[in-house]
């Protein structure tokens, strides 16, 4: 009996070994999701338009459109709910401002059937608006499992020992065009990068949770940016007129962003007289 021990115990030993290979499943999962502007507006290798000389015509308040772009290879990062949810937010953070009339929040459904400048075109007439921010993103998610996952995984259960390191970046950026001339008036950029542990099962769900919420994050500082950019938009107008030619709609009782314009000019017309 004594003499079965020595093999009881290698066969323990040799039994633990071949689990721990059978879940290993090797080193780093890298995957990533990602829309391309350039390939939505422009596919095939279309040139781009020569927009360099025509001048915007912006009537104020503008009537805005936001839509993601549409993902590559029919992959997407988040869910179409998600979307709608996150463009909300941004929404919300401009609705209120005086210039702008009203902001549409244009599924990405309708961007898929029709590609180019021409079908930007066409969803924007479609929702009667004058711009359109569209939504690009990058997003790079990363599982590497170290070798504490495998020998916990057969010794105590892999929900003990979070030894998967999971980690997440996601770039957004959001591009403003005029519609009717296809010029890029400005742009926002968005970026975020978060990490999280789990056990080898708890992994898929995981990167699943980290992906939204890093999304959202990237999301969340694209808004606090795009702020920042259409108010450095305001300045540049102001100075170079030839950047968009800038009116209030007759009947809309004007702004502020027409007067501190004028204002500005009659400075500039009185320091010259001097």
């Amino acid at each position: 009996m004594n003499c079965l021990k020595p093999l009881l115990g290698s066969s323990i030993v040799l039994l633990l070994a071949g689990c721990s290979s059978l879940w290993n499943m090797g080193g780093e999962t890298r995957s990533g999701v990602s829309s391309s502007l350039v390939d939505y507006l422009y596919p095939a290798g279309e040139v781009p338009p020569d927009v360099q000389d025509s001048i915007p015509y912006l009537e104020l308040p503008l009537r805005v459109g936001i839509a993601f772009v549409p993902g590559q290879g029919g992959r997407s990062a988040i869910s179409e709910t998600t979307k709608i949810e996150l463009l909300e937010r941004v929404k919300a953070e401009f609705v209120d401002r005086n210039f702008i009339e009203h902001i549409e929040v244009i599924p990405e459904t309708y961007l898929r059937s029709s590609k180019g400048v021409n079908g930007m075109q066409q969803v924007a007439r479609l929702y009667g608006v004058d711009v359109m921010a569209l939504v690009s993103y990058d997003q790079v998610a990363v599982s590497e499992d170290n070798p504490t996952s495998f020998l916990y995984w057969t010794i105590v259960g892999s929900y003990v020992i979070k030894a998967t390191s999971n980690e997440v970046q996601t770039f957004v950026d959001t591009a403003v065009f005029d519609v009717k001339t296809a010029r890029l008036l400005f742009r926002a950029p968005g970026l975020d990068k978060m990490s999280d542990r789990s056990t080898l099962v708890e992994s898929g769900e995981v990167i699943r949770k980290t992906r939204d919420a890093s999304f959202a994050a990237a999301m969340d500082s694209m808004t606090q940016n795009l702020s920042v950019e259409l108010d450095r938009f305001r300045d540049r107008v102001k100075e170079n007129p030839g950047v968009a030619d800038v009116h209030w709609k007759e009947g809309s009782g004007g702004g502020t962003f027409e007067w501190f314009l004028l204002a500005s000019l009659l400075v500039v017309a009185g320091v010259r007289v001097r």
